[in-house]
């Protein structure tokens, strides 16, 4: 079977926001925000502090860029019923983060939400949204979702938010793919970059969960865009990994005792970047 046929390259979204070969983009869960069941109440002064603590360390630490996610807005909405409290939260974390590093900024609003991910990028001066599902479907945690592309795109034209790029996962984790299961992952990614994603995600099957090195090259067979990795790396596997990846999302490794609703821990950041700054130096 010959390969899906691939779009003319487009110009590469990590080295315009990155000065580095290879880049890390370190995870900032969020603590429950308002209208979340785990949101407990009161002030949310102690979430945002949280995030800018984070996004400090990270920075420090040399990572190279940062994504702010409600990852604690368990269990996660459907994109349709995520509400306006969610992204009032979300961007004023981003803002804090903002102020308190230099480092560029992603969003990733769950669950899918593409549309809000990008309201709160435009208003904050994000740089990129990460979108779990981009094209086609899939049965998730959330029940049945759609690819958000068509609406998405337009709306990010509508608002003027053009410079902000879009991430886009390839045979996602969390989920089953029993609308594609007669596609191949190498033809995904070609879905995706046909529907104008600007960078694709190879990632394992959970948060945390490794991302096998052959998963990298499937989606690198369909597409021209840079693939990196989104979940499970830790400083033994950036060797293999960084040979077909062009950087990697990093979140629950870099957390203390690898759990991904710890603060981030100075010491695996350090050791991260240095098996980072090893294979950049190969």
């Amino acid at each position: 079977m010959s390969a899906p046929q691939v779009l003319p390259q487009k110009t590469n979204a990590l080295k315009t926001f990155f000065p580095v070969d290879k880049p890390v983009i370190g995870v900032i869960h969020l603590k429950p925000l308002p209208g979340a069941p785990r949101y407990e109440g009161g002030s949310l002064n102690d979430v945002y502090e949280a995030a800018v603590a984070d996004a400090r360390t990270l920075a420090a630490g040399g990572i190279d860029g940062i994504i702010v996610e409600n990852a604690s807005d368990l269990p996660f909405c459907r994109p349709d019923d995520i509400g306006p409290e969610t992204v009032a939260g979300l961007t004023a974390a981003c803002l804090a983060v903002r102020a308190a590093v230099d480092t560029p900024i992603g969003i990733t609003c769950v669950a899918n939400g593409a549309i809000p991910a990008l309201a709160v990028a435009k208003a904050v001066g994000a740089r990129w949204v990460r979108v779990n599902q981009w094209v086609n479907a899939y049965v998730a945690n959330e029940g049945f979702l759609d690819g958000p592309a068509p609406k998405a795109m337009r709306y990010r034209a509508a608002i003027g938010a053009k410079d902000v790029a879009i991430f886009a996962d390839v045979h996602v984790k969390f989920g089953a793919h029993a609308i594609t299961a007669d596609r191949s992952i190498t033809e995904q990614a070609t879905d995706a970059e046909w529907f104008d994603a600007d960078v694709l995600i190879a990632t394992g099957t959970r948060t945390g969960s490794p991302t096998e090195p052959r998963e990298v090259d499937e989606v690198r067979r369909g597409t021209n865009l840079p693939v990196i990795v989104g979940s499970g790396l830790a400083p033994e596997q950036v060797p293999a990994l960084f040979d077909v990846a062009d950087g990697a999302i990093i979140g629950q490794w870099l957390k203390v005792d690898g759990r991904w609703w710890n603060p981030v821990d100075p010491r695996r950041v350090e050791q991260l970047m240095t098996a980072v700054a090893k294979t950049r130096g190969r």
